[in-house]
Parts: C-alpha cells; sequence; structure tokens
C-alpha cells in the first residue's frame, strides 16, 4: 500500500495540483529578440506535431523511476501506459485527465487546463504571448523553457526541455508545492500516424470520484 500511495504521488505531480485552469497573472517580462525567435520556433514545432508516440521515464524527487508508453493527439489528447509494477494509466480526452488504478479500481479527474500538459496539448499555441512562460536558456545544445501553470503564481515551476537540434521535445520538469521535482523524460518519438480515438477513453472503475481542481 506504500508503494503504491507513492506512485499516486507522482501521478499526481504529472497531471494536477496546479490551479483550477484560473488565467495566470499579467507577464511583465521582454524577452530579447533571440528569445522572441526561439519561442516562436518552438511554437511552430509543437503547432506542426498532430499526433506523436513514444517511451517516457518518469522520475521521483527520490530518484525512483517508472516506464511506459505514451500516445498523443491534438488537440488535448493523451495517455501514459505506465508499466507494471504501476498500477496507473493517465488518460486526457481532450477536456479532463483521468488517473486509473488498477489496483485500487478508482478514477480521479482533473481539468486538462489546470495541468502543464495543457502548455503542448493545445491547438494553436503561441508560447510568446503565453504569459505563462517566464524564460527561455540555451544549455548543452538544449532549449529550456520555463514556465508557470495557471495559477497565481509568480515564479516558474514548470521547465520543458527541448533538443536544439533537431529541434524535438525531451522532457518536462515539475516543481511540487513543497519543491520536489518530478522529471518526466520521453525518447524513441515517432509520427503517431493514425491513432484510435478509443485509446482516449477511459471510463470510471466504479462511481466517478468526480472532477478535481486545485487551487
Amino acid at each position: 500500500m506504500r508503494r503504491i500511495a507513492k506512485i499516486l504521488v507522482l501521478a499526481t505531480a504529472l497531471v494536477a495540483g496546479m490551479g483550477a485552469g484560473q488565467a495566470p497573472p499579467p507577464r511583465h517580462i521582454e524577452f530579447s529578440a533571440e528569445d522572441r525567435a526561439t519561442l516562436d520556433k518552438i511554437s511552430d514545432y509543437l503547432n506542426g506535431t498532430r499526433s506523436l508516440q513514444g517511451d517516457f521515464v518518469q522520475i521521483a524527487p527520490n530518484g525512483g523511476m517508472d516506464q511506459g508508453k505514451f500516445y498523443l493527439v491534438k488537440p488535448g489528447k493523451i495517455r501514459f501506459e505506465y508499466r507494471p509494477p504501476s498500477p496507473l494509466l493517465v488518460v486526457s480526452d481532450g477536456r479532463t485527465v483521468g488517473v486509473f488504478n488498477s489496483k485500487l479500481k478508482t478514477v480521479d479527474r482533473y481539468p486538462l487546463s489546470s495541468t502543464p500538459l495543457d502548455l503542448l496539448l493545445g491547438d494553436k499555441i503561441d508560447l510568446r504571448k503565453n504569459d505563462a512562460i517566464l524564460a527561455v536558456q540555451h544549455r548543452d545544445g538544449n532549449i529550456i523553457v520555463e514556465a508557470r501553470t495557471a495559477t497565481k503564481r509568480t515564479k516558474a515551476n514548470i521547465a520543458i526541455t527541448f533538443s536544439e537540434s533537431p529541434l524535438a521535445l525531451r522532457q518536462w520538469t515539475i516543481i511540487d508545492d513543497q519543491g520536489l521535482p518530478t522529471t518526466v523524460a520521453v525518447r524513441n518519438l515517432q509520427d503517431g500516424g493514425s491513432i484510435s480515438d478509443q485509446l482516449f477513453v477511459l471510463r470510471d472503475a466504479k462511481p466517478a470520484v468526480g472532477i478535481k481542481s486545485r487551487d
């Protein structure tokens, strides 16, 4: 039971705890011409990616790892299939993100707009105009975009990393309210092609827990 509790905490860090879909406060930052060009380039990359699949590794604050496969279809749909012994399946249907626990037979749901996934899954993404974006860094051949998710935060609590050449999504790191990081790294990426909509349907295993929003 202790392991299940830890896994649930990690899954919640992956998709929730970021606010109730509130707009972030206005951003008082002037990006350089280089940073504006970088954000436009990343926006074009994300807008040009309509479907994607690959493997993921989720790294806990204590260094523990869970692995699995993910499928993405824009706008708004993603599926994380965790490998055993993890009992989790995380599915976004474009409106809500559901976390299914096969051992407890429960489903918890969160508004997609309250999760960091919303930054990557939008139909029309413009990072330069998004008040959630706070900084751009170039480090060791990577581009790191620092953002705050949709809350009243003034500091970044998520860092999204892209390889610079070729430009590709590599990982994101979420900082929880205790200051602890959870990282999700993606690899073996390939165009998703035609992915069945059924992969993004998550039915309740028992009466719905209901949509949870985190303030």
